[in-house]
């Protein structure tokens, strides 16, 4: 009986073994690969941003953009509409990930940035990783479980190429698919992607987004109450922006039922909002309008701004992703409320940064690892959780992905099974 018995422990010693071979040998693959690719696209965004920069005449051609992203995804008999959604729900349900979907939201996401739609990286992070990670997953015939390994490995590789931001990678693919439930199993294969594909980016010179933390106040009552008080307002910022983002898409869903009319009527009408302000503050990414928040320098109602340019570009059809708009906003946001409340407004920035993040993505552990990764500041990281606790408990049940479960209650210990509004 005990020599079944360390027989039987022997076996399992080497299939544990082999399995961490296994991985180790896909998970570096698929780092190597999304880092290539992720580098691709991060100097594809630089170019055609300082491209557009230098030349403003670009942002009439948007409206002509987007029926161009809408002529691709016909003609690849890929549903407009299909996105991040179907990444995350490849690994839950196992659905498949069409083949052509990585190279669309490439292509679809260098348009938009470069006419001047409001839009981030991270979509198309998720989607081309996550395509990338399911083709890896058919190449080496991974049954339905490991493929959705692979496809949190494939997202944590190329969030992590695009951000400079590995840890929060992991946990940000592996968190934002069923909040309430960690995919642990994923989680040495995911490490080992993201660290790939992030030294791979380090080689090629892409330079991970860092940023000087300023303005922290001592840890008393005051301050604390402050930070409750601006965690707050970014709760309430986090449901009105994914409210609108959906009310957007349906409004103008509903007004042009034809698609390529929808997104020319959209880009239309980001031209014309861009010449009415007199300012490209508001197309693209908006990093850089970020970097002044965070320096304490933002104008009054900026946030609420990049939300209609967003919601637009976005709603009608436009590619990308709504993370780098979602800093925008919530720096933007708590540099000025911040401010107005007594905070240091560069540290103010900061808060509503990471807690719009956790709000629209209900990831308060990845969201606080951010806040670790981008700021380098110890001192600073029992505000950022008070911070990400209450964004993420008062935000609800809305989120920016519908197929994202919320598994348990925010409230109570309760199951509850449900989709992101």
């Amino acid at each position: 009986m005990n020599n079944i018995s360390k027989h039987e422990k022997l076996i399992a010693v080497i299939k544990y073994l082999l399995t961490f071979l296994k991985w180790l040998f896909i998970a570096t693959l698929t780092g190597v690969f999304t880092g290539l690719v992720g580098t691709l696209f991060n100097k594809t965004i630089s170019y055609v941003t300082d491209f557009r920069g230098s030349h403003d005449f670009i942002i009439w051609f948007l409206p002509v953009g987007g029926l161009a992203i809408v002529l691709a995804y016909k003609l690849s008999r890929v549903d407009v509409d299909a996105g991040t959604n179907m990444v995350l729900s490849s690994v839950r349900k196992h659905e498949k990930v069409h083949p052509m979907l990585a190279p669309l939201i490439f292509i679809a996401a260098s348009i938009t940035h470069l006419f001047g739609g409001s839009a981030g990286r991270e979509g198309a992070a998720l989607q081309l990783g996550g395509g990338i990670g399911f083709q890896v997953g058919r190449l080496f015939r991974l049954d339905d479980s490991d493929k959705g390994t692979i496809v949190i490995c494939g997202m944590a590789g190329l969030f992590s190429a695009l951000f400079g931001t590995p840890i929060t990678a992991v946990l940000f693919a592996m968190e934002v698919i069923s909040v309430g439930v960690f995919y642990y199993s994923a989680f040495i294969p995911a490490i080992i992607t993201s660290l790939s594909s992030y030294v791979i980016t380090l080689r090629f010179g892409i330079k991970p987004e860092r940023f000087e933390l300023k303005g922290v106040p001592d840890l008393t009552t005051f301050p604390i109450l402050k930070v409750i008080l601006l965690a707050t307002a970014i709760a309430v910022l986090s449901i009105v922006f994914v409210v609108s983002l959906e009310g957007s898409h349906k409004l103008l869903k509903k007004l042009f039922k034809n698609p390529y009319i929808r997104i020319f009527a959209g880009g239309c009408a980001i031209v014309g909002l861009t010449f009415i302000l007199g300012t490209r503050d508001y197309n693209g990414a908006g990093m850089n309008i970020v970097e002044h928040a965070l320096h304490g320098e933002a104008e009054p109602f900026a946030f609420a701004l990049k939300l209609i340019f967003t919601c637009i570009t976005i709603g009608a059809g436009f590619k990308g992703g709504e993370i780098v708009p979602t800093f925008f906003i919530g720096a933007t946001f708590g540099c000025v409320f911040g401010d107005l409340i007594g905070l240091n407004p560069a540290f103010g920035a900061a808060i509503g940064l990471i807690a719009m993040f956790c709000g629209v993505v209900n990831c308060p552990v990845a969201s606080i690892i951010l806040s670790i990764e981008l700021f380098s500041d110890a001192n600073s990281i029992v505000f950022f959780t008070l911070a990400c606790g209450i964004s993420y408990v008062l935000s609800g049940y809305y989120g920016l992905y519908s197929s994202q479960k919320i598994v348990y209650s925010k409230l109570k210990h309760e199951y509850i099974n449900i989709n992101a509004k």
